[in-house]
């Protein structure tokens, strides 16, 4: 099977003045270092980067976090709904590269990395993940770290496995 990385919305628009990402350096450093994995196997890099009034493409908002290890020759797909499937040019790039395994990644949790994680697993990919690599933003009903906890416990062998 061939594999690779999806890296879901880790951009600088997803934090403002008084909202921050949970662990955001700590869970960059994870993703990195998975990105590092997969460069060194050769195995495809893909960003999704997502659009919409305040995260507009191009803006310093819409730009992936400048810690992020992304190269010129990485996949970048721009999405508008949570679901980094639909009407997007996802599914047409991972069949051209042959990819029936995928790992993700990224912000936010209960949002864009779970649809995604979802719809993946319901298009009959193998899906994975390094525990604590994604994140997100406290609700305002629950810390962020909560609702991880409550996502990744949702997700184990029901919509992926953790490495």
């Amino acid at each position: 099977m061939k594999r690779a990385i999806i890296i879901i919305d880790m951009q600088n628009g997803l934090e403002s003045t008084g909202k921050k990402l949970y662990e955001k350096a700590l869970i960059i450093e994870k993703i990195n270092k998975r990105i590092q994995f997969h460069r060194k196997n050769n195995f495809p890099i893909i960003f999704i980067q997502h659009e919409n009034s305040v995260l507009i493409k191009g803006s310093y908002n819409w730009q992936l976090f400048d810690t992020i290890d992304a190269i010129d020759s990485d996949y970048f797909i721009s999405k508008t709904h949570a679901n980094s499937f639909y009407d997007t040019t996802l599914q047409e790039t991972l069949a051209k590269l042959s990819i029936s395994e995928l790992e993700f990644c990224g912000a936010q949790t209960e949002y864009c990395v779970d649809t995604t994680i979802r719809m993946a697993h319901g298009l009959g990919y193998s899906c994975s993940m390094q525990k604590g690599t994604c994140t997100t933003l406290d609700s305002g009903i629950l810390n962020a770290e909560t609702i991880i906890n409550h996502h990744e416990s949702i997700w184990e062998n029901s919509f992926l496995s953790f490495i």
